[in-house]
């Protein structure tokens, strides 16, 4: 397979469009930037640091996708949350975060992926000291609303700022780099909360998970200014052009599509899912309206010509039922670890640590391997992740009892391996033929597909988790979480079949059509 990573030529924003002509690389910077050819722009020289901003920007929203599990038990206690409140917390993140992704992400790529940067870290530093403030549950609901919204205007910005700045293997070093980001972010949230809870305490500790993000978040916001490149003024569209109606659109389909996955436990009876045959239509709608804003030859915000590509496609969907696995694992073994065992946070938290160390490991080797291997990397990623939570399904009928945290170190870091194959190199191939002009809003349908699979995930998982529960009468913890593994590893062999599929067609398309 020939380099997948290459980016188009030609764009306003393609890499070096920071206004620095400079072709020597600064102090500190991992390499010489890459020499372009006559009349192509230079990289930007501080490409490098500017990433390391973006990495820790988006590590901190993606963060708090997780980190709030093991503190639920803490903030119920501390504000007397009901469980409707307590749910709320954890999905009406997820639900602002997924609302925002793809709008934000459009209007980065039309005025400034810088400004929508800051704008959406200097929301999310604010929303998280508010959070940490929260006198009653009523107040942490809503600033965890806009804690989403600020992490779902932040988030695009990353990819597309990643397609910008940088080209051909150093963007795929790149993306491996944030692809890491983006499974250890997930990973790591219950160990970091459950350690921020034992050092400040089980009655306040909970405030700590949300405030530890200011200091990094104002850091991050000073950085942004100095390295971060600045906007082509000469191609900045004017609002009107940003297409409302189709954001009106995709915000409502999305919306309608989430709520009864993030609120299948709290909403009892059928009826909330009639509200997912009314997003189905809406996202047609929407399809329709952006089919004839380009036949107008107006700019849509989502390009549907995206998806004639088949590597952004398939990609996606691989990313869509992979997170549906990837997600719930975390949410079954928590429950399992913590109201099953009596696991302290802490303690549950570093159960599930060898995933997380095995999932940097396996990104750092996903991104220096992606342009030699290709989806072949992914597809072998998917198959160890099965294979590990296969392990672990098989650790919990072993060892059922306490001691199961010590049988699951081998399964859960196997497949945090295989899970680094898949992120970090399925996000780089995914992205590799989307014209950097286009960065943000593909980024933030990439993103909206994770986030729809992560509720999708929890709510299939958790419903088949708690029914087997209450059969049970709650006296068996350990026959639910292997159910609940049984279904995670459904969805990650759906995500296997796709890459696989991809694959196949990869290898019998002519050279010259091969990503």
């Amino acid at each position: 397979m020939s380099d997948p990573t290459p980016g188009p030529p030609g764009s306003s924003e393609s890499a070096g469009s920071s206004g620095s002509p400079e072709s020597s690389g600064s102090p500190g910077s991992p390499e010489p930037p890459a020499s372009s050819p006559p009349g192509e722009p230079q990289p930007d020289p501080h490409r490098w640091q500017a990433l390391a901003v973006c990495l820790i920007a988006g590590f901190i929203t993606l963060l708090d996708v997780s980190i709030v599990n093991v503190a639920l038990p803490s903030i119920r206690e501390g504000l007397g949350a009901s469980e409707s409140d307590i749910q709320w917390v954890l999905s009406g993140y997820a639900l602002t975060f997924g609302l925002a992704l793809v709008p934000a992400g459009r209007i980065g790529d039309a005025r400034g992926r810088r400004m929508m940067f800051m704008l959406g870290l200097a929301l999310f530093t604010a929303a998280s000291a508010l959070c940490g403030a929260a006198q009653n549950a009523t107040w942490l609901v809503l600033a965890r609303l806009l804690q989403g919204i600020a992490g779902g205007i932040l988030t695009p910005q990353v990819s597309a700022l990643i397609q910008q700045m940088f080209s051909g293997r150093e963007r795929g070093r790149a993306f491996g780099m944030f692809g890491t980001v983006v499974g250890i972010s997930t990973a790591v949230g219950p160990l970091l909360g459950g350690l921020i809870i034992k050092a400040f305490g089980e009655d306040e500790g909970w405030r700590w998970v949300f405030y530890v993000n200011l200091p990094i978040g104002i850091v991050a916001l000073v950085l942004a200014r100095r390295l971060l490149p600045a906007p082509d003024h000469a191609s900045r569209a004017c609002m009107r052009s940003l297409d409302p109606v189709g954001v009106l659109l995709l915000g409502s389909g999305v919306v309608l599509l989430l709520l009864p996955l993030v609120e299948e436990r709290q909403w009892e009876g059928a009826g909330k899912w009639l509200l997912v045959p009314v997003a189905l239509v809406l996202f047609a709608v929407f399809v329709r309206w952006e089919m004839r804003l380009g036949r107008r030859g107006e700019q849509p915000v989502v390009d549907l010509n995206l998806f004639k590509v088949r590597s952004y496609t398939l990609g996606l969907f691989v990313m869509l039922f992979y997170f549906a696995g990837f997600t719930s694992i975390f949410f079954v073994f928590t429950l399992y670890l913590q109201s099953g065992l009596g696991y302290s946070a802490l303690l549950a938290g570093l159960t599930i640590t060898p995933f997380a160390v095995g999932s940097a490991l396996g990104a750092w080797i996903g991104g220096r391997l992606v342009n030699r291997f290709g989806r072949v990397l992914v597809t072998g990623g998917l198959a160890m992740v099965a294979i590990g939570l296969g392990g672990a399904i098989l650790a919990v009928y072993e060892v059922p009892g306490e001691h199961v945290g010590w049988a699951l170190v081998a399964p859960l870091a196997f497949a945090g391996l295989g899970s680094g194959f898949v992120i970090a190199p399925n996000q780089t191939l995914t992205l590799a033929e989307v014209p950097p002009a286009q960065g943000g809003s593909a980024g933030g349908v990439l993103q909206t597909a994770q986030r729809i699979g992560s509720a999708m995930g929890i709510a299939a998982v958790g419903s088949l988790f708690f029914s087997r529960l209450a059969a049970d009468q709650g006296k068996d913890w350990a026959g639910p979480l292997r159910h609940g593994l049984v279904a995670s590893v459904g969805f990650v062999v759906v995500a296997f079949v796709v890459a696989f599929l991809d694959l196949r067609q990869d290898r019998g398309a002519p050279e010259s059509s091969r990503s």
